[in-house]
């Protein structure tokens, strides 16, 4: 980057940001399908159970071992060096930009040389799918498809083909990828509603219901307050001990657990890596909360211009990359590059240094004054860019006008092939593959170009896809997905439970369950908004390979199911299932489809009969004979929990 004072770069050698993540653990082929091997003298982390003598705990240990599998290490990179400022290039007159002769070429950012051509980094979801677990996902994802008259149709005429230990349950399927976790509602909706309707119900967000959660959501009280009103209230809310960017972090894990509005909230997350701003930045805990409501909320199922464009007029993100730094004779490129690299036609889009540098001047003067948006045309370089086909004289002496030609430039990024091209793999990775076919790929990028960057049919093509219905158990949920889909699978609810004791007199018995909730997703690794760098998490399962992660998380599901987020009401374990059957093979079969909502295979179910030390025919009660919360943790840890 070009500037101080910016969060830490990630890395452009090919490797995946961030640190080294632990060994792997279930693949999307299910158990024992993992790509790699696991090192020598490498082992899981001692699980809390509380088995009567130390026999049934080492036994609880193998089983939940044997069904989430462990395997191999991913590296991490190293941050790369910054771009020094261009100063002084330019006096008051109008220049030309496009005739400027580059002399900032580093080996790592060659000059007048495409980024993806050199080859010196790569995009992050790539940089992880280049390992051996990346070409074995590969050899498993289905290749070619075709559209079919809607989602219905694509669904019954789709054959499913991979290998996987999923259901090739289409409702399943839908319920999987299309909310946070399936849930007996979310799928009795389905089938009742029929796939279709029930897909044009989540395409028009606003016309669902509030859910009695969401509602609650009043007693997180800054999340309705502007950014001004956050910037005046800063000593008041601090004697409280409200910190509005975890308050706002805190009530969209509310909405992803108990929101009606499901695929709503999972293009929100998504749009949220894709045009990413950190939450905890130097500002976040003023202006966060409003690119959240303003940008991200209010274009999440709109139009990707008209969010990108918003998204460069709003203090958050000229302040998270230094925009507000930037003027002619001081020109900081961390925006230009990112709207280039990240936000738009990303790093194989075809642009060079040169359009970086220009287009980090034509951007200059943008900024914010008193915590809002401003454009200082005294700052502003005056001359002609030309940026990736996108041209203009850019001489206006008009302040109004000369702000536009930013905005015209935004758009014409956002409306690139290119862009439409990455909007479109990024979807088909979250929806479909961690390998998206090519196929779909196109159709996508095409369905963006046509409807100029709208949201809703490009997600319609996508589930009257075939690619999407013959991807069953291609994705594996990461961290926070497999938490929020363990609380909505359990049914835990909005409402303080029976136990729960007033501990913090300023926040309510919600507002501190949610934190709760916030605080262990941040010893995982994966909360919302939480990257600290613009590129957001990534979305491929190779990045998220650590038992020690996995172990937290069935941990974790061990304390809902036995109530103890007591902020939070739950079903009693042996209350799940009805009507328990009385003989313990049957019970587990009932359990499962309660919990994972399929059956599991014959060697999964004489495991977790194993963690209850009892065969398929032993007579047991509703309890499972005291044995029911460590068979229900056991079933939270197979692979048709941690797959989507």
């Amino acid at each position: 980057m070009a500037d101080r004072n910016v969060p830490p770069r990630r890395p452009r050698d090919g490797q995946g940001y961030g640190a080294a993540r632990g060994p792997q653990w279930v693949g999307p082929e299910g158990l024992g399908r993992q790509a790699f091997h696991q090192p020598a003298g490498s082992g899981l982390p001692i699980l809390d159970d509380d088995g009567d003598d130390d026999r049934s705990r080492v036994g609880r240990r193998r089983a939940l071992v044997a069904l989430g599998g462990t395997a191999a290490v991913v590296a991490g990179g190293a941050a790369l060096a910054m771009s020094p400022r261009v100063r002084g290039l330019f006096d008051e007159a109008a220049g030309d930009a496009t005739g400027v002769t580059a002399t900032d070429g580093t080996p790592a950012r060659p000059s007048g040389q495409q980024p993806s051509t050199v080859r010196t980094y790569t995009e992050q979801n790539e940089s992880y799918m280049g390992s051996r677990a990346g070409a074995a996902l590969k050899r498993n994802s289905p290749s070619g498809g075709r559209t079919f008259s809607g989602p219905a149709d694509a669904a019954a005429r789709t054959p499913v083909t991979v290998k996987t230990v999923l259901a090739k349950d289409p409702v399943r399927h839908l319920a999987s990828r299309a909310t946070f976790g399936a849930t007996p509602k979310v799928l009795a909706d389905i089938r009742r509603m029929g796939i279709d309707a029930w897909v044009r119900q989540q395409l028009d967000p606003e016309k669902i219901a509030p859910s009695a959660a969401e509602l609650k959501l009043a007693e997180l009280p800054t999340l309705a307050l502007t950014s001004k009103q956050l910037r005046d209230q800063r000593e008041q809310l601090a004697a409280r001990g409200a910190q509005p960017e975890k308050e706002m972090v805190d009530g969209t894990l509310a909405r992803q657990i108990w929101s009606q509005r499901q695929l709503y909230e999972v293009m929100v997350d998504f749009w949220n890596d894709f045009l990413h701003v950190a939450a905890d930045f130097d500002g976040g805990e003023a202006y966060r909360n409003s690119f959240d409501r303003d940008v991200i909320r209010e274009h999440a199922m709109g139009s990707y211009p008209e969010m990108l464009v918003a998204a460069n007029r709003h203090p958050a993100l000229l302040l998270y990359l230094n925009q507000n730094d930037s003027r002619a004779d001081a020109v900081n490129e961390n925006l230009a590059r990112e709207n280039l690299e990240l936000y738009s036609v990303g790093v194989d889009g075809g642009y060079t240094e040169k359009d970086v540098r220009q287009a980090a001047l034509l951007q200059t003067g943008r900024g914010v004054d008193d915590g809002r948006y401003v454009f200082r045309h005294d700052r502003h370089y005056r001359g002609k860019v030309k940026i990736l086909g996108f041209s203009h004289p850019n001489d206006s002496t008009d302040p109004k006008r000369a702000d536009q030609v930013v905005d015209a430039y935004l758009t014409y990024l956002a409306l690139h092939p290119s862009t439409a091209r990455s909007v479109a793999r990024a979807l088909a990775t979250r929806f479909v593959s961690d390998t998206p076919p090519k196929s779909l790929v196109d159709r996508l990028a095409r369905i963006y170009t046509v409807n100029r960057g709208s949201v809703k049919p490009l997600l319609m093509s996508l589930f009257s896809s075939s690619e999407f219905w013959a991807a069953v158990g291609q994705k594996v949920r990461r961290p926070m997905e497999y938490l929020v889909a363990t609380y909505r699978t359990l049914g835990v609810g909005p409402q303080a439970g029976p136990g729960f004791r007033q501990g913090d007199s300023k926040r309510t018995a919600f507002a501190q369950g949610l934190r709760q909730i916030h605080d262990k997703l941040r010893e995982l690794g994966h909360h919302p908004m939480g990257q600290p760098t613009p590129d957001g998490y990534p979305d491929v399962y190779v990045a998220w390979t650590s038992a020690g992660t996995m172990v937290n998380g069935w941990n974790e599901a061990a304390e809902l199911i036995a109530g103890n987020r007591t902020p939070f009401t739950y079903t009693r374990p042996e209350k799940l299932v009805a009507k328990p059957p009385a003989t313990a093979g049957a019970y587990v079969d009932a359990l499962a489809q309660r919990l994972v909502h399929q059956k599991l295979s014959t060697r999964e179910r004489n495991l977790i009969l194993g963690v209850a030390g009892v065969s398929a025919s032993t007579r047991v009660d509703a309890t499972f004979d005291g044995a029911i919360a460590a068979v229900a943790r056991a079933i939270l840890a197979s692979p048709q929990h941690h797959l989507r």
